[in-house]
């Protein structure tokens, strides 16, 4: 049992602190890299579907080399698209996406993508995570991205109790104080990935380990 009781507040100050010295999430690091359009977070998003931070992150740059810009993109064939995100899962599937949503931002939004959920979200692939993490990062905007990593974590502190990221947006968006909607993605991840692993979480060295029930968790380190 917990020694105290969970608070999403100090919560949040212990795990900003320890994730300083881990990787950042591959978006939020290539948004400090200066790849900051809601276009160019889409496909980053896009890219990182199924994929390692480390692989999403040397074949976001690698595209970006070659196409910033919906117009730049709309001029490379799909073969060349897949060649420069390979090997990121389903590959093939997100490059036709990345070519039919240069298409479309240059057909309905005279090639700069706005800053809305609905029109986002409507776009080939672009799934209420990608959407709320581009209009997070890109736009300034208070909305929530849930990850594997991300649903994983708030329900092992039972702070929500849901079966899926797209349930666990919806009750975040209920309890979540605002100040964090962007930054439970952005150090949450992080802290999914390397601390509050999906197998054999490392709960002895976590920095809210005294406040965490576990819930879920049958064996850790």
């Amino acid at each position: 049992m917990p020694s105290e009781p969970f608070d999403i507040h100090r919560a949040m100050d212990r795990i900003r602190e320890r994730m300083q010295a881990y990787p950042k999430a591959a978006m939020f690091e290539l948004a400090e890299e200066g790849y900051r359009s809601v276009f160019e977070m889409l496909l980053a998003c896009i890219i990182s579907i199924r994929t390692l931070d480390e692989v999403t992150l040397i074949r976001s740059r690698a595209l970006f080399a070659a196409a910033r810009t919906p117009e730049q993109l709309d001029a490379l064939e799909v073969e060349q698209i897949e060649a420069l995100i390979r090997p990121s899962q389903f590959s093939e599937r997100k490059a036709r996406q990345m070519k039919e949503i240069a298409g479309l931002a240059l057909r309905n939004y005279g090639g700069e993508l706005p800053c809305e959920v609905e029109a986002l979200t409507a776009l080939p692939g672009v799934g209420i995570k990608c959407a709320h993490l581009a209009l997070a990062i890109a736009c300034g905007m208070p909305f929530i991205g849930v990850d594997a990593h991300v649903h994983r974590v708030v329900n092992r502190w039972g702070y929500i109790q849901t079966r899926s990221p797209e349930m666990t947006t919806r009750a975040l968006e209920e309890v979540l104080p605002k100040e964090y909607w962007v930054e439970i993605n952005q150090i949450g991840m992080p802290f999914g990935k390397h601390i509050c692993t999906w197998r054999r979480p490392k709960c002895s060295t976590c920095p809210v380990e005294s406040m965490c029930p576990r819930v879920g968790v049958t064996a850790h380190r």
